[in-house]
């Protein structure tokens, strides 16, 4: 096996460790025993299980970035943009089953970046425009967008943490359920949203 077919190796073995146990309940030993190989081996290719960890992060959050934006780079009238975009995180947890239990993990201490929460607000980022755009359309104030694009992803992301173990229905039905909510909702949003008079007593 050439060094580079066995750091793939390694990666696969790792990412399935930390699918499973996660990072903090994955051992060295455990991923040399189940590679075939010894610790020094690991060490030499990634510097030690945080670092094996980093590389099979790095892959995941490439992959469904860039799943993500294909689908909001595509064209198409608001609605549909938001669509792809929910199909092409839920294809992802459909496709890299292990890689979106590592992303729902909580990262390692120390590490700032690769959280699924950091992961998120960069989609969202991308979503910010396109909510925007309709806001403005319906006279609605566009300095909102931001934290409605967190919501709409964020329903969307939990969505497909429920639907990885829920496979009751299709990932076309959670697609069209989510977007649903999400636009019927945007439809009828209030340009001063305030919460009742009898809950505003309580506060």
């Amino acid at each position: 096996m050439t060094g580079r077919e066995r750091r793939e190796q390694l990666i696969g073995v790792g990412r399935k460790h930390f699918a499973d146990h996660g990072v903090e309940g994955t051992t060295i030993e455990e991923i040399a025993a189940s590679a075939g190989v010894s610790k020094p081996v690991v060490y030499e290719h990634f510097g030690g299980k945080e670092g094996l960890y980093a590389v099979v992060v790095d892959r995941e959050i490439e992959a469904l970035l860039g799943g993500v934006t294909s689908a909001l780079d595509s064209g198409g009238t608001s609605r549909q943009l938001i669509e792809r975009a929910a199909l092409a995180l839920l294809d992802y947890v459909e496709l890299h089953a292990d890689g979106f239990r590592i992303l729902v993990r909580d990262s390692p201490p120390g590490q700032a970046t690769g959280s699924f929460a950091s992961l998120m607000s960069d989609i969202s980022s991308q979503v910010d425009h396109i909510l925007a755009a309709e806001f403005k359309r319906h006279k609605l104030d566009p300095k909102a967008a931001p934290m409605y694009a967190q919501m709409l992803v964020g329903s969307i992301a939990l969505t497909g943490q429920w639907w990885l173990d829920n496979h009751r229905f299709k990932k076309h039905e959670v697609a069209a359920h989510v977007v649903n909510l999400a636009w019927n909702g945007l439809t009828g949003l209030e340009a001063k949203p305030t919460l009742t008079p009898e809950t505003m007593e309580r506060l």
